[in-house]
């Protein structure tokens, strides 16, 4: 194939930022013709997010992670290397890739938290787009950071206090908003890089979102005021399916065997915190007790290392009435009839799966903008419910799976849930607002679109 045209799309190869980066480069890929896209991320996320068939005209790139041989440190510390290595490691791989295509890059699609992106594009003269994997009030409490600082600091505002003052937020409390968002009195890596990023954002062409319009429309039209051809293109995965990993498909075909067993709908609850998150083995038991007097059926995604620290006999005592495996095909799974509720660590990507699912939410937040989004869910949105006090206890997680699974405010939330799901559909579907974003992103990113407003 020739090629006349470079994209480099730059990926943050941790939690689940990357996956929703690659739908989009592909979904750009399928839908143009005769330009590259240079996918540049760590080896070891590029080895999981590309072991299955991804369009011709996009090639994986590794970029250095920063890390010494035989590092044993902790998810944070991994990412507090991993930005001291950047962007001289992005720099190095983008000149390799220019040099090995024979075409410089013409456009930067790159992670909103690399924000050294601005200056990549800058100094190549290039267009920046930059893609937030998260959702929009996430976006918007960050956009706010200086106001939300300045209203607890100097105008003697409290953490239960309402945010009335940002568009779309006046169910939020300053105590719900991303700990980064406090650069200034917890100034890690993450936070300073965030910062950073909301001091860049205004300046890219375009701001690209893995979300949908209706699901926050003042939220959306804030933010449209503020930025450069804010973008919502979601949920990707509509159009772009997750890729499968091959190592897990043992466990796939498991565990969607055990689900065909179950036949009543709506009947199931389906427990799953992420691929970083894990409950501290008091929160598992309380979780496991609730889940064995309750008596619901149950499909639970834990490591194995987790599993140890499960109530002695809990598997046995439930292995009529419940599956736990270590991986779960979590789309195949929140498709299927017999689930009716998520239990969360209220990760972007899970909602959006379970929202265009239509299965609502039983969320435990553990960081960054996880607590935002469990009380969205909750107080406006109204498709689920935060569990009491942020952590699993076995009487207020009882609560919560009845509450969800056999009362009337559970079948008023999954009602809600199911509009919503609908909403998500339409905006991909053709002439939806999702899709006609897209269309104005083909645009910017092919260069027949100017960069203005």
């Amino acid at each position: 194939m020739v090629f006349h045209s470079h994209i480099g799309v730059l990926a943050f190869p941790f939690g689940s930022h990357a996956t929703p980066l690659l739908n989009l480069a592909q979904k750009l890929a399928n839908s143009t013709s005769g330009i590259q896209f240079s996918f540049f991320n760590s080896a070891s996320s590029n080895e999981i997010i590309f072991s299955s068939y991804v369009s011709d005209n996009i090639r994986a790139y590794q970029v250095w992670d920063g890390k010494p041989d035989a590092f044993s440190g902790t998810h944070f510390e991994e990412i507090q290397l991993f930005l001291d290595a950047s962007p001289m490691n992005y720099d190095k791989a983008i000149e390799e890739a220019e040099t090995e295509n024979g075409l410089k890059i013409c456009c930067l699609l790159t992670d909103a938290f690399l924000w050294f992106g601005c200056d990549l594009a800058e100094k190549r003269g290039v267009p920046w787009v930059a893609f937030w994997a998260p959702a929009s009030c996430s976006l918007s409490a960050h956009l706010h950071t200086d106001l939300i600082q300045d209203a607890l600091e100097h105008q003697g505002a409290t953490v239960e206090q309402k945010l009335s003052f940002i568009p779309g937020m006046s169910e939020v409390s300053f105590g719900d908003v991303p700990p980064e968002i406090f650069h200034t009195q917890n100034p890690t890596s993450l936070a300073v890089t965030i910062y950073k990023m909301v001091e860049k954002l205004p300046k890219s062409t375009a701001v690209v979102l893995n979300s949908f319009e209706e699901i926050d429309p003042t939220i959306a039209t804030d933010l449209k005021s503020k930025l450069h051809h804010f973008l919502n293109v979601g949920p990707l995965f509509l159009s772009s399916p997750t890729p499968h990993i091959s190592s897990t498909l043992n466990q796939e075909n498991e565990c969607l065997s055990w689900l065909e067993h179950q036949k009543a709908p709506k009947s199931l609850v389906y427990v799953s915190f992420g691929s970083v998150a894990v409950p501290p083995g008091n929160e598992l038991t309380a979780l496991a007790e609730a889940l064995e007097t309750c008596r619901f059926p149950f499909l639970w995604s834990l490591r194995q290392h987790a599993v140890k620290l499960l109530p002695e006999g809990f598997q046995e005592r439930t292995r009529e009435l419940g599956k736990i495996v270590s991986w779960a095909p979590q789309l195949q799974v929140l498709a299927h009839g017999s689930v009716g509720v998520l239990v969360t660590h209220g990760g972007w990507n899970s909602i959006q799966e379970s929202i265009s699912n239509g299965v609502p939410m039983i969320c435990r937040p553990f960081f960054g903008d996880h607590k935002l989004n469990s009380r969205m869910i909750e107080d406006s949105w109204k498709i689920g419910v935060m569990v009491k006090g942020g952590v699993f206890t076995k009487n207020e997680t009882i609560e919560a799976l009845e509450c969800i699974m056999a009362s009337d405010a559970g079948e008023a939330m999954r009602e809600n849930v199911k509009k919503m799901k609908d909403r998500a559909k339409e905006a991909m579907g053709s002439g939806g607002s999702s899709s006609r974003n897209f269309s104005t992103l083909l645009e910017i990113i092919s260069g027949t679109k100017g960069n203005g407003n």
